[in-house]
């Protein structure tokens, strides 16, 4: 995977919350962030990495696009204005938000300011986000699979999302889990709290070392340091096949994220 597996994200993080939430987990030695325009907490974000000390090559930082922005004249002026926000010359992987609603601005159009982007070395990397099956093949068909680094996309035990997740793998574009603990939801389920007692750890762990075990990328936030801290420990947890079963069976098409007027025709 050319992304790290484990990162911390900033949804619904803002201002002072989020410059806590960044600075602490750098300290407790998170070194990959995600972060979006549309989350408006991306100065925040750069405040709080610029006072950490951490040296700039040693993170790994993602922005997204948002929709306003997809377009020609707009995605690269709009992401120079992210990396000053971020106070850096680069991001390390550049993703389309939101596919533009009702194809108002073609995949192709926005693949290929990504590209260009890329090109000019604003972004290391890129990809896209919240995209389906059929968004995947024109995003693929207008720069190649090789182009695109991820597709992050909301992933839960509740949500696994097998049809995207397969596509994916086929073409070699890793998958980024956003919402792998179902907004809390799953922290109360019974099957995971079962495997979290018998293993001694946290259910957040069990969520997040199941989705990472299926080479997922997961990206966590929380504004409590032991919530941060033991969060990483996910990444040491090895779960067994029996486990792993176990939560490939709380699949209910549990979809949280899904905006009027913003989301796809979902897979």
């Amino acid at each position: 995977m050319s992304i790290p597996a484990f990162g911390l994200g900033t949804f619904r993080l803002q201002d002072q919350v989020v410059i806590d939430s960044v600075s602490t987990a750098l300290e407790l030695g998170y070194r990959a962030i995600d972060t979006a325009q549309i989350y408006e907490n991306e100065a925040a974000v750069g405040q709080a990495i610029a006072a950490s000390g951490v040296k700039r090559e040693e993170l790994f930082i993602t922005t997204k696009i948002w929709i306003a922005n997809l377009g020609k004249d707009q995605l690269i002026p709009s992401l120079q204005e992210s990396l000053k926000k971020l106070q850096t010359s680069y991001v390390d992987l550049t993703l389309i938000h939101w596919p533009s609603p009702n194809d108002e601005i073609s995949v192709a159009e926005s693949m290929a300011e990504l590209v260009k982007a890329k090109e000019l070395g604003l972004t290391r990397q890129i990809g896209i986000s919240n995209f389906t099956v059929e968004l995947m093949q024109r995003a693929i068909d207008a720069v190649g699979a090789d182009a695109i680094a991820t597709n992050q996309i909301e992933l839960s035990p509740y949500l696994q999302n097998r049809q995207v997740v397969e596509f994916a793998q086929q073409h070699g574009i890793a998958i980024t889990s956003y919402m792998t603990l179902a907004y809390g939801k799953a922290l109360q389920d019974e099957v995971i709290n079962n495997i979290a007692k018998r293993r001694d750890v946290t259910a957040a762990q069990v969520i997040l070392a199941w989705a990472m075990q299926l080479g997922y990328a997961v990206i966590p936030s929380s504004t409590k340091r032991e919530n941060l801290a033991s969060n990483l420990l996910a990444q040491q947890l090895t779960l067994s096949d029996d486990e792993m079963a176990a939560i490939a069976a709380l699949e209910c098409n549990g979809r949280l994220v899904s905006p009027e007027g913003l989301a796809p025709n979902w897979d």
